[in-house]
């Protein structure tokens, strides 16, 4: 196997697992990062995010093949590939805001000097900004020849990014020369070969020595593209569930059983048809809106991703009915909630549907007792513990004497909870689920008046016994 030196500019999620994954698979990393206050967190044997199996890679490969700094000037000198890993936020008109990207290409520019770079887009960034790179880089009179642009786009998700970086779906490369496209080959040889799979201490997943991960070699376009596309149409089928959810609702049917269908069908199949209150994290809601501003831009009329944008919001707003028709008033009342980060496994809130409802009921004068396993530190920088929101210990502090508990984020443990002691810790059982953690007769039988998305209420036994005897 071949030893690339590489350079990995943004030690954010992508960038900090990209940097683990590739010291893991034996090159030599240079992670660069401009706060001062993180490099040195990082240097220090710290962990700034909440995903599984990094800290074990980083401690691993500190030593010997990973290092944190500022000097981008330097690390880009010292290596042959220079992978950019910064934000790529949402503008306020929908589009990607590529500064930090642009600043980032200038500065590599005035870094060149003899050797050959491969400088490759690893953040999520609309089509034609490899174009705009390489113009970057040529402005500032760099040879042509000492150059190549390429794109990798990357396609984690986060609280399994490790796993998901080292047993991909399939690696995209978007490369214009042979040149660009045999080093970044070279890059990602020891998953392709299947010789990482074969090591003792190889991260578990679905890939190994005989079923490697694909590699798809395209144009530059095309793997702009494939990232934004791909994105889109995964929002799309959350929000295409979420509205089928809302029928289901309609008609007295279990969205559960719908989506089980409609999975087992091979051209469908059962990812991302999970009914619940939205998604959000750091790359759905901007990816989604960029791709309808590329379009915009290119006078196509992309009205269905406008679409998925509105019903996405919906979802969250028909949620918080749903507690509203649980609890009658809001002011006053006490309210548990399970969850605050976008999904489970992350501490990430950014976009968290979670957290808007969370800010939906402390203006309504509720009262929040909240728990996340990983994310509190992060809620606390946006809603500051006071005397209507308290930040607890576990999921049965946040249950204590709450009018109703609320399950926000699809973390495993808030689907493993001893219900007998919820049901006695509760002041009124009332559990409204955004996620379909529970099976609505088991919490029938538990006596829980059960709500939860795209399925029929759960009363208590004895309360349906009691309807049934109305004349």
């Amino acid at each position: 196997m071949e030893m690339v030196s590489i350079a990995v500019v943004g030690s954010g999620y992508v960038g900090l697992v990209a940097s683990a994954c590739f010291a893991e698979m034996g090159h030599s990393v240079i992670c660069v990062d401009n706060d001062e206050t993180k490099v040195r967190l990082l240097r220090d044997g710290g962990v700034p995010i909440h995903e599984d199996y990094l800290p074990e890679l980083l401690n691993r490969n500190r030593a010997n093949r990973v290092e944190f700094t500022s000097d981008l000037r330097d690390a880009t000198q010292r290596s042959q590939a220079i992978f950019i890993a910064v934000g790529t936020p949402q503008s306020k008109t929908g589009s990607a805001d590529l500064s930090y990207v642009d600043a980032v290409a200038s500065e590599i520019a005035r870094s060149i000097d003899s050797d050959y770079k491969v400088i490759v887009e690893k953040s999520t960034v609309p089509v034609y900004t490899n174009e705009w790179i390489r113009r970057v880089i040529e402005r500032n009179g760099v040879p042509r020849e000492l150059f190549d642009v390429a794109s990798n786009p990357e396609f984690l998700r986060e609280g399994t990014a490790v796993v998901d970086f080292l047993h991909p779906d399939r690696i995209v490369i978007g490369a214009e020369s042979e040149r660009a496209g045999k080093l970044l080959s070279s890059i990602y040889e020891p998953l392709t070969s299947g010789a990482y799979y074969r090591l003792p201490q190889s991260v578990p997943g679905c890939c190994g020595e005989k079923n490697p991960p694909p590699f798809l070699l395209t144009s530059t376009k095309a793997a702009e593209l494939i990232k934004h596309a791909s994105n889109a149409f995964l929002a799309m089928k959350i929000s295409f569930i979420n509205v089928v959810a809302n029928v289901c609702e309609a008609v007295g049917a279990d969205v559960e059983q719908v989506s089980r269908g409609m999975g087992m069908d091979s051209r469908i199949g059962p990812r991302f048809l999970r009914a619940g209150i939205g998604y959000g994290g750091s790359c759905f809601p901007k990816d989604v809106a960029a791709f309808r501003h590329v379009a915009e831009q290119l006078n196509i009329d992309f009205g269905l991703l406008k679409e998925v944008e509105t019903i996405n919001e919906e979802q969250k707003q028909r949620f918080f009915q749903k507690v509203r028709s649980a609890l009658w008033t809001f002011r006053g009342k006490r309210i548990g909630v399970l969850g605050i980060a976008f999904k489970g496994g992350t501490d990430d809130i950014r976009e968290s549907p979670a957290l808007d409802i969370v800010e939906q009921l402390l203006k309504e004068g509720c009262t929040v007792s909240a728990f996340d396993p990983a994310a509190m530190e992060r809620a606390k920088e946006i809603i500051p513990p006071g005397q209507c929101m308290r930040y607890v210990s576990d999921p049965y502090a946040a249950a204590q004497d709450a009018d109703a508990l609320l399950i926000l984020t699809d973390w495993q443990e808030f689907a493993e909870l001893d219900l007998d002691r919820l049901h006695y810790t509760l002041r009124y059982p009332i559990v409204i689920d955004g996620r379909n953690l529970y099976d609505p007769d088991e919490m029938r039988q538990r006596e829980f008046t059960y709500l939860s998305v795209g399925r029929p209420i759960s009363h208590p036994m004895q309360d349906a016994a009691a309807a049934y005897r109305l004349p």
